[in-house]
């Protein structure tokens, strides 16, 4: 069962537009004390995290929604006109030959340490499950 109301026109669904005065009167339902944001959001039909950025805006003084959305659509429409730039990557450097794998083992007061070649990893591994079993 879904309570959002559908808005379905021509087979597509379109974003809602909600006036000034309505979102002034959700913002201000939210500062009164002893309200939850969510319950005000659900009270009104709206998500609670768009609702959320309403009192953002409104605590930090900018009361323009239309000014963000207008920054978004600005910053969109520039990130699409720019065009791909190809970038030359250094090619990887070669491992280091001297690497080692090195394992240190603690029993009570002993400790073992045992340093083996990256190129016997394999070798490593079957006395790691010998010592272990």
């Amino acid at each position: 069962m879904s309570t959002i109301p559908s808005q379905i026109a021509d087979g597509r669904r379109r974003r809602r537009l909600h006036s000034d005065e309505f979102k002034a009167d959700a913002v201000a339902a939210c500062l009164q004390p002893g309200i939850s944001m969510a319950a005000v959001a659900m009270s009104r039909g709206i998500n609670a995290n768009l609702l959320r950025r309403w009192v953002r805006l409104a605590e930090s003084g900018d009361t323009a929604v239309a000014d963000e959305r207008a920054a978004a659509t600005s910053m969109l429409k520039a990130a699409a006109s720019s065009a791909f730039v190809a970038l030359q990557l250094p090619a990887p450097a070669a491992a280091a030959v001297s690497a080692d794998i090195r394992i240190e083992l603690r029993r009570g007061s002993t400790t073992i340490a045992v340093t083996w070649p990256t190129d016997a990893a394999a070798e490593c591994a079957a006395w790691m499950r010998e010592l272990l079993r």
